[in-house]
This record gives C-alpha cells, sequence and structure tokens, in this order.
C-alpha cells in the first residue's frame, strides 16, 4: 500500500468530511479493544434514531452525532477519537462491495482529529469509510481511552446511533469476542488474531493462540 496512494483515497475523503487522520504511528494504544460486538440495551449510554423522511435528515444527524459524542465523552481536549478504517487502500465501489459482500482488507482503528469545519453523516457517509452514502451512515468510533464506543447503523426505515460505555469491560462484549475468535464465518483471520491476543493480554483468558486461527 502507498503512502501517496492512500492519503488520496482514504485521508482525502476523510478530510472533506471535516476528520484529519492523526499520522503519528503510536496514535492507537495497543490496550485498545480491537472490536466492539455483542453489547446489549442494557449497555447503552445514549443514543437517537431518525426516519429517511425526517426533514434536514443530514444535519439532524449531524447535530445529534455531535451532541451525544460530546456528552458521551468520544472526543480527547483536541477533539481526537478512534475510527474503524480500512487497513489497506480501498476506492469508494471497493469498500461498498465489502459493506454488501465482505471480505477484503482487514479494518483497524484510526486516529482522527474533528476539525472546526466537518460533515461526518454527509459527505462522511459518502466517502463509504462512515457509511453507504449521504445520509447512510455506518460506522465505530471508539474514545481514546476506550470509555466509550458509538455506532452508526442503516436499516430498512431509517438510522440508528447508539453509544456504549466501557465496551471493553463489558461481559457481553467479551463474550461475543470469545466467540468469534473460535468460529471462521464472516470475519477475517487477521481480525481474529488480534482479538485473541487482546483477551489474552487482558484477562490471561484460554484462547486459541494466533498461529493456530485458520
Amino acid at each position: 500500500m502507498g503512502r501517496q496512494e492512500r492519503h488520496r483515497k482514504v485521508h482525502r475523503p476523510l478530510r472533506r468530511a471535516g476528520l484529519e487522520v492523526v499520522p503519528d504511528p503510536d496514535a492507537v494504544a495497543e490496550s485498545a479493544i480491537p472490536f466492539v460486538i455483542g453489547y446489549g440495551p442494557e449497555e447503552f449510554g445514549g443514543g437517537f434514531s431518525h426516519a429517511y423522511d425526517t426533514p434536514r435528515l443530514i444535519e439532524r444527524l449531524n447535530e445529534d452525532w455531535y451532541e451525544l459524542a460530546v456528552s458521551t465523552g468520544l472526543f480527547d481536549h483536541r477533539r481526537e477519537f478512534l475510527v474503524y478504517l480500512p487497513q489497506g487502500t480501498r476506492t469508494h465501489r471497493e469498500a461498498i462491495h465489502r459493506v454488501n459482500h465482505g471480505g477484503g482488507a482487514p479494518w483497524v482503528w484510526t486516529r482522527v482529529r474533528l476539525l472546526e469545519r466537518w460533515d461526518v453523516m454527509g459527505r462522511g457517509a459518502q466517502s463509504a469509510f462512515l457509511g453507504v452514502y449521504a445520509g447512510h451512515p455506518g460506522f465505530g468510533m471508539l474514545a481514546l481511552d476506550g470509555s466509550v464506543y458509538i455506532s452508526a447503523s442503516t436499516g430498512e426505515t431509517g438510522i440508528d446511533v447508539y453509544a456504549v460505555r466501557d465496551p471493553a469491560r463489558s461481559d457481553n462484549v467479551r463474550r461475543y469476542l470469545e466467540y468469534l475468535v473460535r468460529t471462521d464465518r464472516f470475519y477475517e483471520r487477521e481480525l481474529r488474531a488480534r482479538i485473541a491476543d487482546w483477551l489474552r493480554r487482558r484477562s490471561g483468558q484460554d484462547v486459541p493462540p494466533q498461529e493456530t486461527i485458520r
């Protein structure tokens, strides 16, 4: 993956949406939970839903996302946080294909900074890294200290955005991650290996070592 190509295909579209990628190689803590899934409603720390026919949909989505992010502590003092992005270079078409069919390069946490002018739910979603197209977001965001995870998804009738408190401490999330390590369906081998390593470092549980994951 060429640095210039990744900048053109990934970083530049995100910057147009108001998210500047932080290039520091140590920008993401090794202790960050590698994937968040399996949480229940009892772990929600806020959220909102909007139907597709909501007036000023993108504007409302942006306003409510920002309010949720601020109230739950997604941003640090520099307005930085983590976004789940593809590890390799990907075009819009390739990203959409992955959303619909799976496969492709694994996704990882990437540190970004929210700029003064931003449009996460419009241009961000349109980039295919934060959704399918404008007004149809789909993303995962994590506070640098792991204290909150914010997920956006599109359904048949509208958009749902939820904040999950301390996902790394959730028993529901941990059990689901342990299940993912032991299954070869739907998720990339590299991601399952990272999950296994994280589980081992965090709790010393008997999970399959990286070299046994197929």
